[in-house]
């Protein structure tokens, strides 16, 4: 367990470093930064490697086997009540139990968070069982996508512009570090039951669906909600002067992140447990590494957001407002896809989704792929949403040709690189983007003096989009490449067929 927990340190290593040299070579140059502040980046990044590690080590040994052994358990009830109820409960639970959505929550000032956390919830719950029934049912996945986004997107020409971006940014934010790791085990472990040759394109694409729900609820809640401040309270960047204090500002946050944590586990540790007594999936020495496994998870959770949250987000914040603020605002285009490019490794979620892309299809589509997919797509993601706070253009400018562009684009790649690609849109905007990215967007709209709620929130949606066209287009180049492998080979036997022709040839005459 020692030596994979030092190669997953080594992995969440190379992730974190690139953003934090980037930020200090920033804090150097073109925006100095205060002592206090650069030093609660450097005291949250490395937080952030500790925890990312725990966290890998955890959902590899927890949450994937008990997603997988619910996945695979689900259909052999052949009781279609009970799996829509079981599910329906595990999508709300988990849902609440994100911590991105706290963060999101926070952030918002016009939806009480209660409100809107279980607004969310029941969205995330109500799509989770249409994507477990499409599995079951080998309903075709692009089909589900182009019908629900039309919905979507009819949806939000009647709803205030407050909500359209708080919408689309809620569809992200739930598909994190909590909701990921089980939910894509349980495609797994639907898929492995089905045994028919489109089982492995169908174990993606719950994620997908997944991040739907969320839109559509707030939209729903949008037409019908009145109510709320919808005034903004500007983001304060905590000042600290001697390293007591710093200290003292992790030590008293740490706490509240544990309970986050807390709140967040102890909902699924107690249906997993239900889970167990009631089927008998698991035998002792694999309930012994799943209670381990989750241990892991929650030291590794606990101390990623607090790295994030009271390291990174004043940070970003910062970053945002400076550069905003330098005279030279067009920087921020092109430095937020530089950020944007190397912050998605550091997203927990990304790590869980690559691995899983790599071991099902056998390395045929490699984790190096996908995270070059990823990054280049958040880093235009984040090019587009920095040029959204310099000009204040509609978010529909960008996300209508983009889902568009996507749901074309489902009729010319692999099955299989269609749910990948709108699982990735959800797995890439996760706690990073809601703790570095937003804060970001949010500090630059409030220098430039721009209207947060309708420029700066959508960050996530973008983020959640261009993986979409990304990683298609890594399906396209797959197509391509196994078509001229499939000729090559056809070519080569042809050329065997005909040396032996010709050998039958020669031997007939000389007899």
């Amino acid at each position: 367990m020692n030596k994979i927990l030092k190669e997953k340190i080594q992995e969440a290593l190379s992730s974190v470093i690139p953003i934090t040299l980037i930020v200090l070579l920033l804090s150097v140059t073109i925006t100095p930064m205060p002592v206090g502040t650069l030093v609660m980046f450097l005291t949250g990044a490395v937080l952030l490697i500790i925890g990312m590690a725990f966290f890998q080590l955890g959902t590899d040994v927890s949450m994937t086997p008990m997603g997988e052994g619910i996945g695979a358990q689900l259909p052999r009830t052949k009781n279609l009540f009970a799996v829509i109820g079981i599910t329906l409960l595990i999508g709300i639970l988990i849902t609440i139990a994100e911590p991105d959505l706290q963060v999101l929550a926070e952030q918002v000032p016009s939806i009480p968070n209660a409100i809107l956390i279980w607004t969310v919830a029941i969205g995330v719950g109500l799509f989770f069982v249409i994507a477990v029934l499409r599995t079951v049912f080998k309903i075709r996945l692009s089909m589900l996508l182009i019908a629900f986004y039309i919905v979507v997107f009819v949806l939000s020409i009647f709803v205030p512009n407050e909500f359209v971006s708080v919408a689309f940014d809620s569809g992200g934010v739930t598909t994190g570090p909590i909701t990921v790791p089980f939910i894509m085990a349980m495609g797994v472990g639907l898929a492995s039951i089905r045994g028919d040759r489109d089982a492995q394109d169908d174990s993606f694409g719950l994620v997908a669906l997944c991040s739907i729900g969320p839109i559509l609820a707030v939209l729903l809640l949008g037409i019908s909600y009145r109510g709320g401040d919808p005034s903004y309270t500007p983001v304060s960047v905590p000042e600290v002067s001697d390293t007591q204090e710093l200290a003292l500002l992790f030590v008293y946050d740490l706490p509240e992140y544990i309970r986050e944590v807390v709140s967040a586990l102890v909902p699924i540790i107690v249906f997993c447990v239900v889970f167990q007594l009631v089927f008998r999936r698991f035998q002792r020495i694999q309930l012994e590494k799943i209670g381990i496994g989750f241990i892991y998870t929650f030291i590794g959770l606990a101390l990623f957001l607090t790295g994030v949250n009271v390291g990174f987000m004043p940070a970003g914040h910062y970053l945002g407002q400076q550069l905003a603020e330098s005279g030279h605002s067009w920087i921020l285009v092109p430095l937020g896809m530089l950020i944007g490019y190397f912050l998605v490794t550091a997203e927990p979620a990304v790590h869980v989704l690559n691995r899983q892309v790599e071991t099902i299809t056998n390395g045929g589509i490699s984790q190096r792929a996908m995270m070059l997919s990823l990054s280049i797509g958040v880093a235009c993601s984040v090019g587009m949403a920095m040029l959204r706070v310099l000009t204040g253009i509609s978010i529909y400018w960008i996300l209508v040709p983009g889902y568009l562009l996507a749901l074309v684009m489902t009729f010319f790649v692999p099955k299989i690189f269609t749910g990948i690609a709108f699982d990735s849109g959800g797995v890439a905007s996760g706690p990073m983007t809601t703790t570095f990215l937003l804060p970001f967007a949010m500090g630059a709209c409030e220098a430039l003096g721009g209207n947060v709620l309708t420029d700066a929130f959508g960050i996530v949606a973008m983020v959640a989009m261009t993986p979409l066209l990304t990683i298609q287009a890594l399906g396209l180049i797959y197509k391509h490449r196994q078509k001229a492998q499939d000729a090559a080979e056809l070519i080569t036997a042809a050329d065997e067929d005909e040396d032996e022709i010709i050998v039958i040839e020669e031997d007939e005459t000389d007899a």
